[in-house]
């Protein structure tokens, strides 16, 4: 970061109004003062700013010298080399496409309930059951089902045991910003918090920590990311699932994308939908977003290998390293190497690759695609 204390002003006029901004909430979560707010409804997924204390455009405490919204912010000009340099000691090499990484693997779940209750194996949900039951983390910030009667509606969530891990696991595809249930986390004494989300948001302790963004910083101490070519707004559910294929919301209990839209339903019926029908309804926050592979999270996980029963796993700190071995020698996870997979290596390089072409060329220059 530069002298100048940049603070909400530009990041509202450079990243959330500029077209940089995915909604990750980072910003909110890391505000002393309360004057920013989250707006999730009508596909905007956006923080802003209250009517208070300078208006939505400005901010009176960023003009007194407040600047930890832009330290958090996982957009904020040079914030892909300052996150790099921070958790790696170095910017990534131009044939780093998807990101640094120490070890890549296939993994699942041994334990058969988490290996059924989650997505690809269940990774994810023995990662976090591991963690929690070896005192490694207090708490996750996951996204949980939000709607009335068992709707398809995502929030954001805090779980901090085996119950709350089994009863949050599966993937959504409609956006949460798992970060807005830091403050819930903390409230219930937590120090130690591991962050589940895409890349857009498992930047954000990384952003915070480079930047020095106090004690949020220092709790967000494991990341977790999610591969993620984007997310869907809401409307996807009844102008498309409903009106075309007569699935209601209230009917799906699981989905899943494997080069079609896959929707398994409450009565045991299964439906796929056509990717190129759903584009229409992306979310705005993904269309500049260049980070598929959650280039700095801990761990980056995803089931886009040829089985559903395993997740391609990217190891990309010693944390990270450190936790997998752990539960490899406790029988929590087996794993594979993942040259056993190469299609789904080949595909992990071509989906960052087509990410990392979204990002503006009037933005700085680093997230851009280099080389293939």
């Amino acid at each position: 970061m530069s002298q100048e204390k940049p603070h909400w002003a530009e990041l509202f006029t450079e990243v959330v109004t500029g077209g940089l901004c995915t909604g990750c909430a980072a910003c909110i979560i890391v505000c002393p003062h309360d004057v920013l707010d989250y707006d999730d409804q009508n596909g905007n997924y956006k923080p802003f700013h209250l009517d208070v204390d300078g208006g939505r455009e400005d901010c009176t405490h960023g003009e007194k010298g407040c600047t930890l919204c832009t330290r958090a912010c996982p957009r904020f000009r040079n914030w892909e080399e300052e996150i790099d340099e921070k958790l790696f000691g170095r910017v990534r090499t131009d044939d780093e496409v998807f990101g640094q990484s120490l070890d890549i693997v296939l993994a699942r779940a041994t334990d058969p309930e988490l290996a059924t209750a989650g997505q690809d194996g269940g990774f994810v949900s023995a990662l976090l059951t591991f963690a929690l039951e070896n005192d490694i983390i207090d708490a996750a910030l996951v996204s949980a089902m939000d709607g009335a009667n068992g709707e398809w509606r995502t929030k954001p969530a805090v779980v901090t045991n085996r119950a709350e891990v089994l009863a949050t696991a599966g993937s959504r595809y409609t956006y949460s910003a798992n970060t807005l249930a830091y403050p819930e986390a903390v409230e219930g004494g937590a120090e130690r918090i591991a962050l589940v989300g895409m890349g857009c948001q498992t930047s954000a302790p990384g952003a915070m920590q480079a930047r020095k963004a106090g004690k949020v910083a220092r709790r967000l101490g494991l990341t977790i990311g999610l591969l993620c070519s984007k997310t869907f707004d809401d409307a996807i559910f009844e102008e498309l699932f409903e009106a075309k294929y007569g699935v209601a919301r209230a009917d799906i209990v699981k989905m899943n994308i494997k080069g079609v839209f896959q929707l398994w339903l409450k009565d045991g019926g299964f439906v796929e939908v056509p990717l190129k029908e759903c584009h229409a309804y992306t979310r705005e926050g993904c269309k500049a977003c260049p980070d598929f592979a959650a280039e700095h999270a801990d761990i980056s996980t995803g089931g886009i290998g040829e089985s559903n029963d395993w997740t391609l796993t990217i190891v990309r700190t010693e944390a990270g390293r450190e936790l997998l071995s752990a539960m490899v020698a406790a029988g929590a996870v087996e794993t594979r190497p993942g040259d056993e997979d190469p299609a789904a290596l080949a595909l992990l390089r071509r989906l960052a690759g087509v990410s990392r072409k979204r990002w503006p060329a009037t933005a700085v220059a680093a997230p851009s695609l280099r080389s293939t």
